[in-house]
This record gives structure tokens, sequence and C-alpha cells, in this order.
């Protein structure tokens, strides 16, 4: 329970409502435990006319009117607590979805390495709904039932104190079996939370992975381990709808006791003149009224064990501190950077007790410089590049930009600096114009365009009927490759970085255009940075450092002319690349 303590910022963000709900709450039993009085009144009123031969028609329609407005009075400020605490609620689980969204976005990419999307998805939605609940009925029919409780308990007490101890016999059970089955729930709701994602992550990468699972008939195979996993949390839902189960049925089962004794003993005091058959029917419409409590008192306690239980989950992600973010190192005063890359002695590793994935990496790269980089698959190219914005930080060394560590440089600043384009191309289910545009909303229809051509993504969209407003799918599913990574090419141009990223970003294109890209790069790209990740030779040899990568470390440097001269690794590429062309060409 201790885990709900962590909402107490987003109720005091919604104090107000809160308070005027309970204020209700208060108006709303005051008027509901004043009825079993005028009804009581009634019977009386009834009974003595009935003894004495003449009509109380007028007063029974007193007190009738009495407990119908009475009634009405109650049932709106009940439509008050509703108007506000339920609302409340609704709005705290607003602020907790967009705290959690905001929170998963500052994660460094190591995080999302080792955590299952479909986990994610589980947390934002299944948890946020029990957390909710905690907020809205969780607090809502506890104040209700409690001050119901004190003010019926009060009232049966004052009337007859020694019928009340005997009917509340059997409560203190009702007490002893909600604790001990709500802890109950809380471990099996656990259990059932911890499967539920398991079946969205299964469900998640086939939805994703749905052609690969198509091109190898798969499908029957992906529906088995589903059905498997889906059974599991069958069963985990029957084990906990079991539980709940015998919760209602005992309580309503105690509280029928309770009326058993009440009617017995109450009878007998009637018959000997103790009490009025008046007063015995408003005790027993007040012991109905504690039925309710009772009921809500085991619901609350299975929402509040529910509730810890998602908000624990939630507190795990939401104390997770991101590894990447700004700090006290952080020198806002750097407001510009030129594009000026430097690598001083840098060495990486992915965890602590892993190889090291690269080693005593020394290089630089003047603003108008394009430096590219060549190595064979793992060889820690796109490990190094993704050192510059800081999607990871170094083991041992330092990544300089413009003379300034880029652990000391503003986050935002650094990266709306520097323009990537992935190896894995990955657009939004929206426009090709959102997509290029995403970086960069109010950029002006001349700098699109300018991007767009440089990309040469402009002829193929101009096929489109829908042109820009063209749909592209998820995951840009409707596109090609090439054109894919034509639009992410684009979207990096769009922000005019200082220093562009392009991690094998070509390599769906066909050589042709993938020349004119390179023409269009290198006028736009003047007195910036280039960083081009390639396995092609025709991608890498215009630029004004080559490095050659294996298994983390530079083993060749120079230009082009310069490394084919060395005839190491690179001249070998060349040899090879230069034969598949002239076999192609016969």
């Amino acid at each position: 329970m201790r885990s709900l303590l962590r909402l107490l910022p987003y109720l005091r963000r919604h104090q107000r409502a809160l308070w005027f709900g309970l204020l209700t709450v208060v108006g709303s039993n005051l008027f509901t435990v004043a009825q079993p009085i005028f009804l009581g009144r009634a019977v009386d009123a009834f009974s003595e006319s009935v003894k004495s031969g003449t009509a109380a028609a007028g007063d029974l329609l007193m007190w009738a009117g009495l407990i119908v407005g009475f009634s009405l009075v109650a049932g709106t400020f009940t439509f008050f607590t509703r108007q506000t605490i339920i609302v409340a609620s609704r709005h705290i689980e607003y602020d907790l979805r967009r705290d959690l969204l905001v929170h998963l976005q500052r994660l460094s990419h190591r995080y999302y390495q080792h955590t299952p999307t479909g986990d994610l998805m589980a947390h934002a939605t299944n948890d946020i709904g029990a957390v909710r609940n905690v907020v809205g009925p969780g607090i809502m029919y506890p104040s209700d039932t409690t001050l119901t409780l004190v003010m019926v308990l009060t009232l049966l007490f004052v009337r007859d104190w020694q019928l009340t101890l005997l009917a509340l016999l059997p409560m203190p059970i009702v007490s002893f079996v909600v604790y001990r089955l709500s802890t109950l729930i809380h471990q099996k709701f656990n259990e059932r939370q911890e499967q539920f994602s398991l079946l969205t992550t299964r469900a998640q990468e086939n939805l994703s992975g749905i052609r690969v699972v198509q091109s190898y008939v798969r499908e029957e195979h992906e529906t088995r381990r589903f059905e498997s996993l889906s059974w599991e949390y069958l069963k985990k839902n029957l084990v906990l709808a079991r539980i709940q189960s015998i919760l209602w049925p005992l309580m309503f089962m105690l509280v029928g006791i309770s009326i058993v004794i009440t009617v017995y003993v109450g009878g007998l005091k009637v018959i000997d003149g103790e009490l009025t058959i008046g007063t015995l029917t408003a005790f027993l419409t007040y012991l109905m009224m504690l039925i309710w409590p009772m009921i809500a008192l085991g619901w609350v306690m299975n929402l509040l064990q529910q509730g810890a239980a998602s908000m624990k989950r939630l507190a795990a992600i939401l104390d997770t501190e991101p590894e990447i973010r700004d700090g006290e190192q952080t020198d806002h005063s750097i407001t510009t950077l030129p594009g000026r890359v430097e690598f001083r002695n840098v060495s990486f590793r992915h965890t602590p007790e892993g190889p090291e994935t690269l080693s005593n990496i020394d290089l630089m790269v003047e603003p108008g410089m394009t430096l590219a980089i060549i190595g064979a698959t793992g060889s820690g190219k796109s490990t190094l590049v993704n050192l510059v914005p800081r999607l990871f930080d170094v083991t041992a060394g330092q990544v300089l930009l413009d003379g300034h560590d880029v652990r000391t440089i503003p986050l935002e600043l650094l990266r709306r600096h520097c323009g990537v384009v992935p190896q894995e191309t990955f657009l939004f289910s929206e426009t090709i114009a959102d997509n290029i545009r995403y970086g960069q909303p109010q950029a002006t229809d001349e700098a699109f365009r300018r991007a767009a051509e440089i990309a040469q993504i402009d002829g193929d969209v101009a096929g489109f009927p829908k042109g820009y407003d063209t749909m592209v799918g998820e995951r840009g599913i409707t596109l090609s490759g090439g054109q894919k990574q034509r639009t992410s090419i684009a979207r990096a141009l769009l922000i005019d970085p200082r220093v562009l990223i392009l991690d094998d970003a070509l390599s769906s294109v066909d050589t042709g255009t993938e020349e004119r890209i390179l023409r269009g790069l290198g006028a736009f790209m003047k007195g910036r940075t280039s960083i081009v990740i390639s396995h092609r030779v025709s991608t890498v040899k215009h630029a004004d450092l080559i490095i050659v990568l294996e298994a983390g470390r530079i083993v060749e440097r120079g230009t082009h002319d310069e490394l084919v001269t060395l005839g190491g690794r690179y001249a070998t590429l060349v040899r090879r690349q230069m034969l598949e062309q002239e076999l192609v060409e016969l």
C-alpha cells in the first residue's frame, strides 16, 4: 500500500475538486440517514391510527413527503459527488499517463534494449486504469461508507445499544475475511498483470513482424504460442475471479445473520413493549444501510490492492533515472555549435561486464568535412556515431563538439544540431509531409521543398494521387525501402543540422539516385560536418576522410586514393566491388 503514497502530488493538484466532493458526501449522508427516522415515525403513526381507529392520512403524507424530499436532496449531493471526485480521478489518470509517456521518452536507448514494448503497453493501459480506480471509487466509496457507518452506528447505539451489539456480532468476522482475502487478491492480481504483459508483448511482436510470420508460413505456430499465453492469462483471471467471488456471498451471509438476530431479538422487545414497531422498522432500515458499506469495504479493499500492485509497477518505471540527461555539469551558456567533432581516446562498452565495442578511438572532423566510416557488420560503426548526439555515453575518453564535451552541452541543443538518419528507418503512421516536418513543424515551404529535392523524394511523391498528403501506413509500409530512406533524409535536412549523420541511409537507393543525393548534400553541407556510414565505395569515395573500423578499432584512415594505394582492407573492398560491377555489366 505504501506505493499509493506516490499519488499524493496528483491528489494535491486536484485537491479543490476532491475537497468539494467530500463535502457533498457529507451532505448526501446527512439527508440519507435522516430518512429511516421519518419511516419509523410514519409506521408508528399508522400503528396508532389502527389502534385508535382514526385516520392518519395527513400524517402519512407528511412523512412520505419528507422522505421523498430528503431523497431528492441526497440524490443531488450524490450527483455532485460523482461530478467532482470521479471527474478528478479522470484528470489524474490523464496526468499520470502523460507523465509516464514523458518519462519513457527521456529514458535512454539502453533501457529499451532490455524492456519489451508489450510490457510498457500493459503499464500504460491496465495499470493506469487500476490506479485511477484508487483515486476515483477508491476515494469516493470509503469516505461515503465510513461516514455512513459512523452516522448509522451512532443512531443505532442511541436507540438500543444492546440490540446493536448483538446485530454487530458477525462484523469482526467480516473484517478478518476482508483482510485475508485482500492480501490474496493482491498477490493474484500481480500474477495476472505479469501474464498480461507477456500476452501484449507477444501480440505486439506478431503484428509488427507480420510480414516475417507470413513469409515463413508460421501463422499456425504463432497462433498456438498466443493461445498458450492467452490460456495462462485466462487461468490466472479465473483464479482471481474465484477469490473475489468468495468475498461477496460471504459478506451477504454475515450481514444476513445480523438481520436475523435483529428481527428475532427486536421482535421480542416489541412484544414486551420495550420497542415500538416504528423503531424496529427504522432499526432494520439502518441495518440494511450497513449492507452496502460492508460490501463496499470489500470492493474498495480489492481496488486498493490492485491499485497498489499497479502503482508499484508504474513506480518501478518512474523511478528509473535516465542515463542520458542534463545535470550539474551541463553548461547552459553554450548556445551555438559550428560542428567540429572530435573523438578523444574514446572507448565504449554496452554493459560494464561486456566486451569493448569501441577501443581508443582518436578522430577529428572539422566543419565542412565529410567523414566516411567503413567496416564489417558489428565493427562498431553505428555505436561510434551514436555517441555524438548522446544516444549513449562513452565508457572512457571524450566526445567533443566544438571543444565542448557533449556531456556538458544541453541535451536539447545538442540533438537539435544533429540530424540523424538511423540504419533502421522509422516513419510514423502519418502523411509524407508530416513525417518530413516531424523535427521542424514550422519550417517554411521553401525549406521543405529544398529538403525534399536534395533527398530526391520529390519526384516519387509527384506521382502519388495525394502527393505529400499521402498516408504512409504503419512504419511507412506503403513506401519502398528507398522511398522511406529518402523521406528520412529529408526529415533530417529540414532541421538544418550542423552535423549530419547518415547511418547506412543510402543502402536501398540505386546508384544513380545516390549520386544525385550526394551531389545535393555536398552543396547543402558546406561549412557543416557530415558523417556517412556505408558499405558502398561509391558512397564514400569522395569523402574528405575515410576510416575503416575492425573490432571497434580504427585500422585504416585516409582519403580514397590514399587507402587504395595502401593496399589494405579498403583496397580489397574496392577491388571486390569493382569486380561485382563488372560481373553485373557482363
